[in-house]
């Protein structure tokens, strides 16, 4: 049994003291300690080393104190494992020297034994699991079916993501097709990460918000709910799309434990539009970390008066920024652990 179960009991709608706290992209780049491997490891050897994923995964709750642990991968190794080249380039990231932007190139994309190309991951899970020894839950994660195209198609990050959109207005066929293989690599990809013990899991829908909502409907969610569907009677499964509130009352009928909220919707409207009855994570600006610790507290305090603290997940409403100091992150999730309605 888990020692600290709060985060499952929010993702089942139990009641509780207070709401359970993580932060999106916790195990990372914010962390004193997390640059000192970034110096010695590149990224993808971090990603592939169990012990170096576990080390940076248990790295956050023992000196920020989050309520669960996320992994530390990518969701961008699921195209690796695709057949798809994809490196990190310093002062870049995301960089793909072959985007898959023709309907050959989408011919020639595999659906991989997941076991064989990803083994590593699971090897990592079982060893943050004896790490954490029950203390926390540990999350598992993948990113959308549309937002892995985003990054095949376009070849890197974009802020808006044109050549990706092009691709599926112009060659649909390729672009669904596309699309129903990062959806079954997936499936087979979070399956196994349940089997190594994961306790809940994340399908991170970054660039969602850049679609109308017909269009999301079309080139994301129904890819989005073929996941939920295949996984929801297995463990909780948390939606999150940033930008795409307009889809909030879809996403609540899913079968989904929750779903993930940025900041551009307040609290009232989320619930709303969700309809009321479903577990709500986020909403706090990732910027908003930079104001000084004592600010933060109240803000912190009035994010849980808007939502409730019961079905709700504090969290930010995207990743945690780079040069956000250590003690603010602390202060955020102090905050949270304070809380006494």
């Amino acid at each position: 049994m888990i020692k600290n179960d709060l985060f499952l009991k929010a993702l089942k709608g139990e009641s509780v003291e207070r709401p359970p706290v993580w932060m999106m992209r916790q195990a990372g780049r914010y962390l004193p300690d997390f640059m000192k491997l970034k110096e010695k490891y590149d990224f993808f050897t971090r990603c592939r080393t169990p012990e170096l994923a576990t080390e940076i995964t248990v790295m956050p709750i023992k000196q920020v104190g989050p309520d669960a642990a996320i992994l530390f991968s990518d969701i961008l190794v699921v195209p690796q494992a695709m057949n798809i080249e994809v490196e990190m380039k310093p002062g870049v990231g995301p960089w793909l020297p072959n985007p898959v932007d023709t309907a050959k190139k989408v011919d020639q994309v595999i659906v991989p034994d997941v076991n064989e190309e990803l083994g590593y991951v699971f090897d990592a899970i079982k060893l943050t699991k004896q790490e954490l020894n029950d203390e926390v839950p540990l999350i598992g994660f993948a990113g959308s079916p549309w937002t892995i195209l985003c990054y095949c198609v376009q070849g890197q990050g974009s802020k808006t993501f044109d050549k990706a959109k092009r691709f599926c207005f112009m060659e649909p066929i390729a672009a669904h097709t596309l699309l129903q293989k990062i959806t079954d690599t997936t499936i087979a990809y979070l399956k196994e990460k349940v089997k190594a013990g994961v306790d809940a899991v994340q399908l991170f829908d970054s660039w969602g918000g850049l679609l109308e909502p017909k269009d999301y409907q079309e080139f994301s969610w129904k890819y989005m709910q073929q996941i939920i569907d295949a996984l929801k009677d297995e463990v909780p499964v948390i939606a999150y799309g940033k930008g795409c509130w307009f889809a909030l009352k879809e996403m609540s009928q899913s079968g989904a434990a929750a779903l993930g909220v940025d900041w551009t919707c307040e609290a009232r409207n989320a619930r709303y539009l969700s309809g009321g009855q479903i577990t709500l994570q986020g909403n706090f600006d990732p910027a908003r970390l930079y104001s000084k610790p004592i600010e933060i507290k109240y803000m912190v305090n009035d994010m849980i008066k808007a939502f409730g603290k019961d079905r709700y997940i504090a969290n930010l409403g995207h990743g945690i920024l780079p040069d956000i100091p250590v003690d603010n992150a602390k202060a955020f999730v102090d905050a949270v652990k304070e809380y006494r309605g």
